[in-house]
């Protein structure tokens, strides 16, 4: 029986940004609290959209799903593009492209072609994700790799309690074009950021994208992928449908919507950041504790759907606990992935938006086939329990193989 060596955390001299730590890990945590703005907006302004170019909702959400095609296919096909690429380098070049994808967006005249520049602007979505939280890793000690990568992702939890809200303040009075516009130009002031206040690490001249492709095999981080993408997935099927359940299930207030939203963007906070301080701790159990947890909130939605008191509090369970996992799956790919490190990041955001995907497709079939709006919560336990089991897996081979996990620094 083999054990892999345990590197000291001192191996490999940490990463020091020019102008200091905080500003950089500031200018991440913007960057992907802009990229997370720019995928959430559009689900606030669906109806302004709509009207302006003459679709129906469910025609206009085709440009949801072309973003979402973008994230799935952009990042391992940028990632292993880029390979020989400084992670700088990459960053600048994915701001640019999100940048000139939003901007196409709003100058493109039909339906048809708003949904090629939507395509367009998904493409680096999971690769800046993924490439910015390697690069705050990279500058603190393994022992708080967690919170630093915990921090940056906590942008996007941001982006939904305040990016997404704004957006469709600028959309219902400017126009959808103005709010595209103005995460453009914040787009820009990030890359402005990186270019700043983001050490300027050494390229691998030497890399070579199929050496990413052959890294990325390892059982260990294609089990962490199959977790992202089935156990991330109950928080969607809820997610999806909340407006609806509120309207027609709760009876809320028009105005009592907003409030629950801005409950379900501090339940993502909340995870992100309880979910980074544990993985400091034990990722296992950060991972264990998030899945089963969400679980069982997901259990209780049937149960709350007619108390508003009720549902409010389990619209903030389930982000807490289901955003708690992206810490813990965004490390554990780091001491796995060697020589795919980066493929491995930008792969984790496509496994999110496949469990998107799968989520809502989940609470669609539900729905149709006349479950009611209570399954909505049975079939979001089911996914988490699914990627708990899928975890629970990937613990049980790795004891097998006789290794331990990989804790050098990331390079």
């Amino acid at each position: 029986m083999t054990t892999e060596t345990v590197l000291p955390e001192n191996s490999v001299p940490l990463v020091v940004p020019p102008r200091g730590r905080t500003a950089a890990l500031l200018t991440l945590t913007f960057g992907t609290f802009v990229v997370g703005t720019g995928e959430f907006a559009i689900m606030g302004m669906l109806p302004e959209f709509a009207a302006s170019l003459g679709l129906s909702d469910a025609d206009a959400g085709h440009a949801i799903t072309a973003y979402a095609l973008g994230v799935v296919i952009g990042a391992p096909l940028i990632t292993i593009l880029g390979a020989r690429l400084s992670r700088r380098e990459l960053l600048l070049s994915l701001l640019l492209l999100f940048c000139f994808g939003n901007f196409l967006s709003i100058a493109m005249p039909s339906p048809g072609l708003v949904e090629v520049a939507r395509f367009i602007t998904g493409l680096p979505h999971g690769a800046l994700f993924g490439i910015s939280a390697l690069v705050a890793a990279s500058m603190v000690e393994r022992s708080r790799r967690g919170w630093a990568v915990g921090r940056v992702l906590s942008g996007i939890a941001i982006s939904t309690l305040v990016g997404a809200p704004f957006s469709t303040f600028a959309a219902d009075h400017f126009g959808w074009r103005i709010a595209y516009l103005i995460i453009g130009l914040f787009g820009f002031l990030t890359f402005l950021g990186v270019w700043r206040y983001i050490p300027a690490d050494r390229p691998n001249r030497s890399n070579s994208p199929l050496r990413e492709v052959t890294a990325i095999g390892n059982t260990q981080v294609l089990l962490t992928l199959l977790t992202a993408a089935v156990g991330f997935g109950g928080m969607f099927a809820i997610y999806t449908y909340l407006t609806s359940v509120l309207q027609n299930v709760t009876l809320v207030p028009e105005w009592e919507i907003m409030v629950f939203m801005v409950v379900w963007g501090l339940g993502m906070l909340a995870g992100a950041n309880a979910g980074a301080w544990l993985v400091d701790r034990n990722l296992d159990l950060a991972a264990i504790l998030a899945l089963s947890g969400s679980a069982l909130a997901m259990l209780v939605f049937p149960v709350v759907l007619h108390s508003t008191a009720g549902l409010m509090l389990d619209v903030f369970l389930v982000p807490t606990f289901v955003n708690g996992l992206g810490p813990a799956l965004q490390t554990r790919l780091m001491d796995f992935a060697g020589d795919a490190q980066t493929l491995a990041a930008s792969l984790n955001h496509s496994a999110f938006n496949i469990a998107n995907a799968l989520g809502a497709s989940l609470g669609s079939v539900l729905l149709a086939n006349h479950y009611g709006y209570g399954a909505l919560g049975v079939g979001g336990a089911l996914l988490s329990v699914g990627g708990l089991l899928v975890y629970l897996l990937a613990i049980v081979l790795l004891k097998k193989s006789g290794l331990t996990e990989i804790r050098g620094p990331i390079t």
